[in-house]
């Protein structure tokens, strides 16, 4: 597999970004989003992260190729939880499956401290079983499920809220 390479998303990778993020959409499993987004959309939520406090880092493979995109978001938006972040984590539709997930999630946890980051969260839905197990084999936690909260093509799907502290 080699080596994988993480760095700070700069503005001209929110193209592949919005790529990698829109080729999730059609299965129903990763996003509540029902039809593609645009890059013009995703500049706040771009400039919302910050390589000193909530990372959005693009994953590179040994070729120096895009494989993912992964992110620190603030959570819940107010400043007692300043120390709890979620994960997003997107791996282009050509890298899937190949444990780039696991080494993602890893550096995630290896480098939450470096952000103030005592807790992870992850918001997956039930049917997800692929990430679910992912963030379990991490040791996070089933912190909860939120019943039926979204609609998918007429589908109502429940959103599993998973947690990990981190150790200092």
């Amino acid at each position: 597999m080699g080596e994988l390479k993480f760095r700070d998303a700069k503005l001209e990778d929110l193209e592949k970004i919005v790529e990698i993020y829109n080729s999730t959409i059609g299965s129903r499993m990763i996003t509540a989003d029902t039809e593609p987004i645009s890059v013009e959309s995703r500049h706040e939520w771009f400039y919302e992260h910050t390589p000193e406090k909530r990372p959005l880092w693009v994953i590179k493979d040994p070729e120096n190729k895009m494989v993912g995109w992964v992110s620190f978001s603030s959570f819940y938006g107010r400043p007692a939880y300043n120390s709890t972040v979620e994960i997003s984590i997107y791996m282009d539709e050509h890298f899937r499956g190949k444990g780039y997930g696991k080494t993602t999630l890893q550096y995630c946890i290896d480098n939450a401290g470096k952000f103030g980051v005592k807790t992870l969260l992850g918001f997956i839905f039930l049917h997800n079983e692929p990430s679910i197990k992912l963030f379990q084999h991490f040791g996070f936690e089933d912190w909860g499920i939120l019943p039926n909260v979204a609609v998918l093509d007429g589908v109502e799907r429940s959103l599993k809220i998973l947690g990990k502290r981190i150790d200092e």
